[in-house]
């Protein structure tokens, strides 16, 4: 083992250490914005249920806060896991370097009861801080309207409605959500019910709070609603790619061609989110 995979290996290791502390830091400031926000309703006599519901007062900036602080909290989940997989890279790289005769079995049982270890009940009950903050910012969404992935993982193409959160289940982090508009080919004309995996729910931005809204470039590709309809395709940014007056998208949607050409249309940009990783059309 050579000085220099050591080193990179410990400065790695200081970094992920550092950012599980600030992932800690944050969930504590949002856990008592939480508990101020939920203070506050109960002052009013408004009786609520888990994490508080994301009313905006033009006079409160609490909520705006709160706002900053689950984007900070996403962007440190997403540092942790890219250090994580840097991490592995180092000691995949290092580990198999030089294998002594007769230590390979022994390391390939020490691999298996570390995995055993990382699956009993104690390690289950005490999700990582990246996780605890998911799992604040899905609860928060119950009763709002947010894009959802109504197709399986294994379906040809995906397919995204606007629908309202009912509930989130933390232990099955799995959310029951509402399509209160479904289209006129459903098989039913009234409204349906999903449960969906945390993984097919992407929160739109609030209309009432422009603060950290993305400003996405010129020639970005977004999902985006439909002018008119309730369902979400991919579209791309086209310029000016925001208009700052009314804080709108001027966007480009696939396949909508007219005419030879694809019109420019204008959606509200708390109707437009970042396309999925590996969306399928």
């Amino acid at each position: 083992m050579s000085s220099p995979d050591i080193t990179g290996i410990l400065e790695t290791s200081k970094d992920l250490d550092r950012l599980r502390r600030e992932q800690d830091e944050i969930l504590q400031e949002i856990n008592k914005l939480h508990k101020k926000l939920q203070s506050g309703r109960e002052k009013s006599g408004i009786k609520m249920a888990g994490a508080p519901e994301m009313v905006e007062k033009p006079t409160d900036s609490s909520l705006s806060k709160l706002r900053a602080l689950y984007y900070q909290a996403r962007d440190l989940s997403e540092n942790e896991v890219s250090v994580s997989n840097q991490l592995l890279a180092q000691l995949d790289a290092l580990l198999p370097s030089a294998p002594a005769p007769g230590q390979q079995r022994r390391r390939i049982d020490g691999s298996e009861q570390k995995k055993k270890r990382m699956k009993t009940d104690s390690d289950i009950s005490r999700p990582s801080p990246s996780i605890r903050n998911q799992l604040e910012v899905a609860a928060s969404l119950k009763g709002e309207q947010v894009a959802a992935r109504v197709t399986p993982d294994d379906a040809d193409k995906d397919e995204w409605f606007v629908v309202k959160v009912i509930h989130f289940d933390r232990d099955a982090r799995e959310f029951e959500v509402l399509d209160e508009e479904p289209g006129d080919d459903e098989e039913s004309s009234g409204q349906r019910k999903y449960k969906l995996p945390m993984s097919h729910i992407i929160p739109f931005p609030k209309r009432n709070d422009t603060n950290g809204v993305p400003d996405f470039p010129n020639g970005r590709q977004v999902l985006a609603v439909y002018p008119g309809t309730t369902a979400l395709y991919k579209a791309t940014v086209v310029n000016p790619h925001r208009k700052r007056k009314t804080d709108d998208y001027v966007l480009e949607f696939d396949d909508d061609e007219e005419d030879g050409s694809l019109p420019q249309r204008v959606v509200p940009f708390h109707k437009v989110v970042a396309l999925p990783e590996g969306h399928r059309q």
